[in-house]
């Protein structure tokens, strides 16, 4: 708890909490986080694209460390969102380095630590999980899964500057991106610890939980087209008001996606234009997030939102369009790491207590992208009151440590599956 606080001083904004890639910030951490392996016995690589990486190898014949062994990954990500909480993604690094402190060999002097399992492990801290800087998530664990799109060289932040300049002031060589990419045989699974980012856990009472999936997402950038007109001198049934219409299109979103069960539709964004006090608005561009525990169900609701919007727009006498800008399917976690997460759990938990809870992430995670290179389970901790993405997002301490130790017993429960 006391490096969630170390890091969280950290930060480009005096006051707050913001880390974003390729930053002078996302370097020191990096170093950080390279130090904190080492005191564990691992040996560090920052990866090609800025990933921070710990390995610990299993013991070979004789004792000696396995280089070629395939590893279980352990870890979350380290940047963060503007204003940012100081536990969303750190926390399941710190806990990584917790889990081999626990695990491994101590190593005589002058000889390299290992681990007692028929596996190596690896610790990842992620490095662009939040998409902040470039507006693009998942860069770096995509990089990891082989999945780079050299589209996003063209990606600008907020001053103009390109992802692949942003490379080359960070000291990565942009030639170079495709040696972050793993192989599946190197790696027996990833295994990531979270906080939950909403208040299931709390309102049950429970500390920590299996996770099943992590929810599939579409986003959207909507326009409405309405006319331009003068507030003063346009009586209303003449008016084509492009954000009533959008406002009205908000509004829908949230009366059908609140009758259906484990379908979150959000409309973040909403701007109108010319943007004058006395015009009435002629066009309006809002944002819609929508997101679903299937992919199927996600899909049908965008159908039936679609059809809102035409019968909202008809009425009005407006035109919409809609570009997709982001789509990302379900990811399910492993059957197999599910149950040794479920196994870690238990136990930590009283003889006798009921099965650990299990729910959906509705958030997304680094492992939607590692999920298509190898098999991905997670374990949330509690988050009273489910804030995240803020200053007031909270995990106790006494959560931390039975995640630990649940932790380290599935990373035990796999070992023994596999042996």
């Amino acid at each position: 708890m006391a490096r969630c606080d170390e890091l969280a001083r950290i930060s480009a904004a005096p006051g707050s909490i913001e880390r974003v890639y390729l930053s002078p910030e996302h370097a020191r951490v990096n170093r950080l986080a390279a130090e904190w392996m080492r005191e564990v016995g691992m040996t560090t690589r920052q990866d090609a694209v800025g990933n921070q990486l710990g390995r610990i190898d299993r013991a070979a014949a004789g004792g000696a460390p396995d280089p070629d062994a395939p590893a279980l990954l352990l870890g979350s990500h380290l940047d963060t969102v503007p204003d940012a909480g100081r536990f969303d993604g750190i926390v399941g690094v710190l806990m990584a380095l917790e889990v081999v402190r626990l695990l491994r060999s101590p190593a005589p002097r002058d000889e390299a630590s290992v681990v007692p399992l028929p596996f190596a492990l690896e610790i990842v801290a992620f490095s662009d999980e939040e998409g902040t800087r470039f507006g693009k998530a998942l860069l770096g664990s995509s990089a990891v899964a082989g999945q780079w799109n050299d589209d996003w060289w063209a990606l600008t932040d907020a001053d103009g500057t390109t992802l692949r300049e942003a490379f080359l002031e960070f000291g990565l060589d942009p030639g170079r991106v495709a040696e972050a990419a793993r192989r599946p045989d190197e790696l027996v699974g990833y295994l990531e610890a979270h906080i939950e980012q909403g208040p299931e856990l709390d309102d049950r009472g429970e500390s920590l939980a299996v996770v099943s999936s992590i929810a599939s997402a579409r986003r959207f950038q909507l326009t409405v087209e309405g006319e331009a007109r003068h507030a003063g001198g346009t009586p209303y049934d003449r008016r084509r008001d492009a954000l009533l219409g959008a406002s009205e299109a908000a509004l829908a979103v949230e009366r059908i996606c609140r009758g259906e069960h484990h379908i979150i539709g959000t409309v973040g964004q909403l701007e109108a234009y010319p943007g004058a006090v006395n015009v009435v608005a002629g066009e309006a561009r809002l944002s819609l997030d929508l997101r679903g525990e299937f992919d199927g169900e996600r899909d049908r609701v965008w159908l039936a939102i679609e059809r809102e919007l035409d019968a909202i727009m008809g009425r009005r006498g407006l035109r919409w369009r809609a570009r997709e800008v982001h789509s990302a399917p379900a990811v399910f976690c492993e059957p197999l790491l599910q149950d040794v997460v479920r196994e870690g759990i238990a136990s930590t938990l009283p003889a006798g207590a009921d099965d650990p809870a299990v729910i959906f992430s509705r958030a997304g995670h680094d492992g939607m992208a590692i999920g298509a290179l190898t098999g991905v389970g997670m374990l949330f901790l509690r988050n009273p009151d489910g804030i995240s993405h803020h200053p007031d997002e909270a995990v106790s301490a006494g959560d931390v440590a039975r995640g630990i130790q649940a932790l380290a017993e599935s990373v035990l429960q796999l070992a023994a599956d596999r042996a």
